[in-house]
């Protein structure tokens, strides 16, 4: 029976994983070709999309009793906060990102996410890492930045929006981890009062930056591809906010920003062939490619010394259990 829980919990783990990286990859490339292809000009009301539909989703299925998590109330503001204000920060600032700069440049960027999250998980759940994390974190900052000197389309604004965006998710990661470990919410509540809280605020911004009244006037919303991208673009942002909770609730936050980064090793190269606005460099693809490999041996690393670290431990636990039942048998005799 023990073996069987341990099988069952490393399937959750391995595909909750698995789930997040696919969720992150498709909506990457279908932001991509609403924000660029079809030059949607406000990546705040996709934002807003994104929100309610995850809200309609989730009540739907609370009203159907499918999920369920607590009623609205004063305590939800404290048991959720500062989740909200990331939320709608991660959401916006990728967005923002995805539009400005190209696949390759904007998944190698997104590699300071794992710089960030290891320094947060210090200081917020006092984790600490081996040297061959370290080292491999370093790998991973030096092929980024080799890659973004050389970068031929440099954007100060684009690069801002995605050092922000690598801030928000870190933060994101880790707070998540760190609510779904509390009592109270859930995963599904810390979804659904995410979307409730911040939805108004945000279309209020999109609405005094004139940013509603640009979605409102553009001229192909009645192109009926755009339209099916669009919807799936939405559908695409609680799907993915999801899979981000399901990865959280299973790993670590470390975990699952290291699962971005094994997705982004195929973003990133199918971004050289796909979406057009890819300014090859010698030295942009060399630091690609460390960047890459960096990326690699950190995960490796990482499932590695989870490996060493959980199953001894699980195999103690067994052995105890043994010894405890021969003792007991013993005894009886």
């Amino acid at each position: 029976m023990a073996a069987f829980e341990t099988e069952h919990s490393a399937l959750l783990k391995m595909s909750s994983a698995a789930f997040y990286a696919c969720s992150s990859f498709l909506i990457t490339v279908v932001n991509k070709i609403v924000l660029t292809n079809f030059r949607f000009p406000s990546y705040i009301c996709l934002a807003i999309g994104q929100m309610i539909t995850t809200i309609v989703i989730l009540y739907a299925a609370k009203m159907n009793q499918t999920v369920h998590f607590q009623e609205f109330d004063r305590s939800v503001f404290i048991k959720i906060f500062p989740l909200p204000l990331l939320y709608v920060g991660n959401h916006i600032t990728g967005l923002a990102s995805t539009k400005k700069l190209s696949l390759p440049m904007f998944t190698v960027l997104r590699k300071f996410t794992i710089l960030i999250t290891m320094i947060m998980e210090v200081f917020v759940l006092r984790k600490t890492f081996s040297q061959n994390l370290v080292y491999s974190v370093v790998a991973i900052v030096v092929g980024t930045l080799i890659a973004a000197s050389s970068d031929l389309a440099f954007d100060i604004e684009a690069y801002t929006f995605i050092l922000l965006n690598d801030f928000f998710t870190a933060a994101n990661n880790v707070y998540t981890k760190k609510k779904l470990g509390s009592d109270g919410l859930g995963k599904y509540g810390v979804l659904y009062y995410n979307a409730v809280i911040i939805v108004i605020p945000t279309i209020l911004a999109s609405v005094l930056t004139g940013d509603l009244n640009k979605a409102i006037a553009f001229e192909n919303w009645g192109n009926p591809t755009f339209t099916i991208c669009f919807l799936l673009t939405c559908i695409m942002g609680f799907v993915l906010m999801y899979s981000i909770v399901l990865c959280s609730h299973y790993n670590s936050a470390l975990t699952t920003t290291v699962v971005g980064a094994i997705k982004n090793v195929a973003v990133a190269y199918i971004g050289m062939f796909v979406g057009g606005d890819y300014l090859f460099s010698w030295p942009n693809f060399l630091g690609l490619s460390i960047c890459m490999s960096g990326g690699l041996v950190y995960s490796y690393f990482t499932f590695y010394k989870t490996a060493q670290t959980e199953d001894p431990e699980k195999q103690q636990s067994i052995l105890l259990e043994d010894t405890l039942t021969l003792s007991s048998k013993v005894g009886d005799k």
